[in-house]
């Protein structure tokens, strides 16, 4: 690996060499390296879709699997397909992102589908970070789809997370949940200058037992735009919790648009949501400890999106 690979896999994978494990690292469009292991099975895609087949057997405990994306061209776009088949039982950690390293005055683009199938009983924590940096003038374009298919008792926790640089984003992820399986996100955006990121989830609690917990946090700055749409369906003896809280700064744009749908008498739903500025007395606080303005709200904003 060169030293902007190095520092752009750091920055989305916390990776600062070849990981353990299993992996597949992708580079402008190519394999950059690729491992298995005795339990966890990376395959290239056989229906023609650029992307991997990831096989995890019923016996992983404890293993992990790094599936980062690197971009440093201009004027470049790519759609991946990568699809996880997690036998039941399993319980295994996923860390994919993408990093983009743009230098040039056209556009660099990822657009990844990631689609989970968890088996009866599996345990996974999925988590995804998008960073993007360049000293040229072309945009960053990001727009991750996960979709999620969780069998009775399986458990899913997403961690995703919109570090700085990407231009402009649509993040869409659908899960359908089994009896008993549980569902939890937690997601993070800064946006600033001219960016725009729109997040739009959407879940169906299909069988009795089924949960979700489901908590987005987001900073807005400069003239930004952010749009967030969140749908619960509760179809059995189920529950479900969505929060949406957002600090909007300078000229930035905000909407939230949260939706519940109590589709059996014993769905139990609940939606939260904020959206405001940061409240002076944080600042003031801050500042009689000798901080600036600017360095107060750096912290309050690291504070919050921590």
């Amino acid at each position: 690996m060169d030293e902007l690979e190095k520092m752009l896999l750091m920055q989305i994978a916390d990776l600062h060499k070849v990981p353990d494990g299993a992996y597949n690292i992708r580079k402008n469009g190519e394999a950059d390296g690729r491992r298995s292991t005795p339990h966890i099975r990376i395959e290239g895609r056989k229906d023609g879709k650029s992307g991997i087949d990831i096989f995890v057997s019923g016996e992983t405990k404890g293993e992990s699997v790094h599936i980062p994306v690197v971009i440093t061209k201009t004027d470049y776009r790519e759609k991946v397909y990568n699809d996880f088949y997690v036998e039941a039982g399993a319980d295994v950690l996923i860390i994919a992102g993408c990093g983009i390293h743009n230098c040039g005055v056209e556009t660099a683009e990822h657009s990844g589908v990631h689609t989970f199938h968890l088996g009866k009983g599996a345990r996974v924590k999925y988590v995804e970070k998008h960073y993007a940096e360049g000293d040229g003038n072309g945009e960053n374009v990001m727009n991750p789809e996960t979709v999620m298919y969780l069998e009775e008792g399986a458990r899913m926790e997403m961690e995703t997370t919109q570090i700085k640089g990407v231009d402009s984003t649509a993040r869409t992820t659908r899960a359908t949940l089994a009896a008993n399986a549980d569902l939890v996100i937690r997601e993070k955006i800064y946006t600033h200058g001219k960016q725009y990121a729109k997040t739009d989830f959407s879940v169906q609690l299909e069988g009795d037992g089924a949960g979700a917990d489901i908590v987005s946090r987001s900073v807005a700055a400069g003239t930004s735009r952010q749009e967030l749409e969140l749908r619960i369906d509760g179809n059995g003896k189920c529950h479900g919790h969505s929060e949406c809280d957002a600090i909007i700064m300078d000229d930035a744009h905000v909407i939230a648009v949260p939706a519940l749908a109590a589709n059996c008498v014993d769905a139990e739903l609940i939606h939260e949501a904020a959206i405001g500025k940061i409240a002076g007395e944080q600042l003031l606080k801050l500042m009689t400890l000798g901080l600036t303005e600017q360095e107060a709200e750096e912290q309050i904003i690291k504070g919050f999106l921590s």
